[in-house]
């Protein structure tokens, strides 16, 4: 269990706050060049859905696993910054009342809540197409082909056969479409399914620290290794927050995956199940670490903090 002062926490807070000013400084008023203008309503609107929330995890990974192979820290938080576009932008548009209906998040109004769904819908599309602007700048990597194996990488995590993939997978085991009954899925079918639409990014964000860093094809795999491990871990404890959590703490409302009747671990091994998955899942994380030695304590630490987190 991770205190209040331990140096996790503060390593986590440390990046979140970095993050924030980043993101702050890149959706600025002012037009980039090529832009025409930014619409005040529009840049309101991605600010609202990506600043001043939120732990940064998915950045923090990218930041550490970059730290294993002594990357500058502006080119980790860079590539840090533009995952989070695309979290967020998945965020508010899963809030959306085609997707979960969901009037909370972190404890606000959800984007469409507070603005209007159009704008949501276009705030999500803009922060989704701006991660990859962010991507390509040489600010993230004065090497253009590491710019370019970011922007692929990041495309694959976030498309047809990782996020969205995963997110069309879940919506077909609810019978959300005409005609379809909601299915009973298997425990590989909802590892599969998990994997694309919460690990995904997760992964990503682990291998992205390869990338900037010039890992060797070991120390790649041991990232991936750690990123799948991490983002099973992370969708476990997700499925248990919503059926153990308190809203207050969780920040939006609980209880709502069975009603919907989603696929999850929890609801394939039961919850004595889940929580077993989850600690052999913690321990594959700190093995896939080996290969790094003490350097990787931070990590170590980040996989317990997945598993013991309570919002």
């Amino acid at each position: 269990m991770n205190g209040k002062d331990s140096p996790f926490l503060s390593r986590l807070d440390t990046t979140a706050k970095d993050i924030d000013e980043l993101l702050d400084r890149l959706l600025s008023a002012g037009p980039e060049p090529g832009e025409t203008s930014r619409p005040q309503r529009l840049i309101e609107a991605m600010r609202y859905s990506s600043l001043g929330g939120g732990k940064r995890f998915r950045p923090f990974l990218v930041v550490e696993c970059a730290a294993l192979f002594h990357v500058p820290r502006q080119h980790g938080l860079m590539a840090g910054a533009a995952l989070e576009c695309v979290h967020c932008y998945s965020l508010v548009h899963d809030d959306l009342p085609a997707m979960d209906n969901d009037a909370l998040r972190r404890g606000q109004p959800t984007t469409h809540k507070a603005f209007d769904e159009a704008t949501a819908i276009l705030a999500g599309d803009s922060l989704l197409t701006f991660a990859f602007d962010v991507l390509s700048r040489r600010e993230t990597h004065p090497d253009p082909a590491v710019r370019i194996e970011l922007v692929s990488a990041l495309a694959r995590a976030a498309g047809i056969g990782g996020m969205a993939g995963g997110q069309m997978l879940d919506l077909a085991a609810e019978g959300r479409f005409a005609g379809n009954r909601p299915l009973r899925l298997d425990e590989n079918e909802v590892r599969m399914l998990q994997a694309m639409k919460t690990g995904a990014l997760l992964r990503f964000a682990c291998e992205a620290g390869g990338m900037l860093g010039a890992a060797t094809p070991l120390q790649r795999k041991a990232l991936e290794r750690y990123g799948s491990a991490v983002g099973q871990a992370f969708q476990i404890a997700d499925d248990l927050l919503d059926l153990e959590g308190d809203p207050a703490l969780v920040g939006k409302s609980t209880g709502k995956d069975a009603v919907a009747g989603k696929a999850t671990m929890v609801g394939v091994l039961g919850r004595p199940g889940a929580k077993e998955r989850l600690r052999q899942l913690v321990a594959e994380a700190e093995q896939a670490l080996a290969p790094f030695g003490r350097d990787a304590a931070i990590l170590v630490e980040g996989a317990r903090f997945v598993a013991d987190r309570h919002a």
